[in-house]
């Protein structure tokens, strides 16, 4: 595999190290058929409206079906979740009754929209899946499980617990993959994460796809992965194009409310989503646009699952056109009518920033992400330019040249 001279730079969130990433010079391939993929699943393929593939999906697809590991950054709406199911379509076995594939992701909407993704790529195929999610019957999950689906989908709490119920056989798995995996291997799933590597044989194939990856991620991967192909950006062209960048100065929290108001109230804006930085806020602010006769929904981790899938099916029909989110929706969602993300919080992280506004603008459509900043948000909003190599501008009075 040849080399490129140039290297990623990776920047931890105060910017105080940097590390020099090497990423790995592959082949690109223009079409899907160069792939030489199974007849049935390029007919998924281009039953999905798929023409091309993207910058991602040149580069990535022939890896994993090569069974390399691979570590894969692009940015948010460019089509990882394709590459990563299209790779690992390619090495299922339909004949082999046995599960081949583990695919772990941070929250439960994630992981039913990877399976939504799936089940349409491989729908000429002869395939069996389990969606293992909390907030579903374990009796139920436990009984998919020992009938040795192909695929199994799920987040890593209940994937671990069914392992150790003994119901998810790994003898025979060839592939795991996380997606958002700089989440996946941060504080919160890392012991879940290498729980679960105890019961994998020892050379299964392991892809990680994220738009964002830390110094801590590179350094947690030498841990599991056997010389993984690198595809990665530059940190200053992750930065989304197409997506105009703003803010408002609230100066002080108490007048973010009043603003949002003046916002939707002013002009007429298609689907949106506004992000908040914690559930407490996620409710206050959705009690007052209700009792003020704002058309909303708002979803959090402390609903229920049914709960949560309402919100969502509601969403994406656009029965609902303004959704108010913690960051449970920041990663991976692909929603494609929304247009505008406001973040009524600026995220706490760097990282975090990107994937929000990522929500907007998917697939080279354009988006437009707000930012309401206070006077104690500027140090922080300064540091997301500086990081991202951008410029987030004042947004005009003329609201009509933005939403037009």
């Amino acid at each position: 595999m040849e080399i490129e001279t140039e290297t990623v730079v990776t920047n931890n969130e105060n910017n105080s190290e940097d590390i020099d990433i090497k990423t790995d010079k592959v082949e690109h391939y223009e079409n899907f058929e160069d792939l030489e993929l199974k007849t049935n699943l390029l007919r998924g393929i281009f039953a999905m409206g798929f023409e091309k593939p993207s910058a991602i999906q040149q580069k990535a697809i022939k890896p994993l079906i090569d069974k390399r590991d691979i570590i894969a950054q692009a940015q948010s709406g460019t089509g990882k979740t394709g590459t990563f199911s299209i790779g690992m379509l390619e090495r299922i076995d339909e004949n082999l009754n046995e599960t081949q594939a583990v695919i772990l992701a941070h929250t439960r909407e994630l992981a039913y929209q990877i399976q939504n993704v799936i089940e349409s790529l491989g729908k000429f195929m002869n395939l069996r899946m389990n969606l293992c999610i909390g907030g579903t019957t374990i009796r139920d999950n436990i009984n998919e499980l020992l009938e040795n689906p192909h695929i199994v989908i799920g987040t890593p709490g209940r994937v671990l617990d069914m392992i150790n119920k003994k119901a998810l056989n790994t003898r025979n798995l060839r592939i795991l993959i996380l997606d958002e995996a700089d989440e996946m291997l941060s504080k919160i799933f890392l012991n879940q994460i290498y729980d679960i590597f105890r019961f994998l044989p020892n050379n299964i194939q392991v892809a990680l796809f994220s738009a964002t990856m830390t110094p801590e991620f590179f350094n947690l991967t030498k841990c599991f992965m056997r010389d993984p192909i690198k595809i990665l950006v530059k940190t200053n062209e992750l930065t989304l194009e197409g997506i105009q960048q703003y803010f408002v100065n609230v100066e002080r929290n108490d007048f973010k409310y009043d603003t949002i108001c003046d916002l939707y109230k002013s002009f007429s804006i298609s689907q949106s989503i506004i992000y908040c930085n914690s559930r407490r806020i996620v409710e206050e602010l959705a009690h007052r646009l209700i009792e003020n006769n704002f058309a909303i929904s708002y979803i959090h981790g402390d609903m229920t699952q049914e709960e949560r899938n309402n919100i969502m099916q509601e969403f994406r029909s656009g029965q609902s056109r303004v959704l108010i989110s913690t960051d449970l929706l920041a990663r991976g969602i692909d929603i494609q009518q929304v247009s505008v993300v406001i973040n009524f919080d600026v995220p706490n992280n760097i990282e975090s920033y990107l994937h929000r506004i990522g929500r907007s603008g998917r697939f080279g459509r354009k988006g437009t992400a707000i930012n309401f900043v206070t006077y104690y948000d500027i140090k922080k909003l300064h540091e997301i330019e500086k990081y991202y190599g951008t410029e987030i501008q004042e947004m005009p009075s003329n609201l009509e040249s933005i939403f037009t």
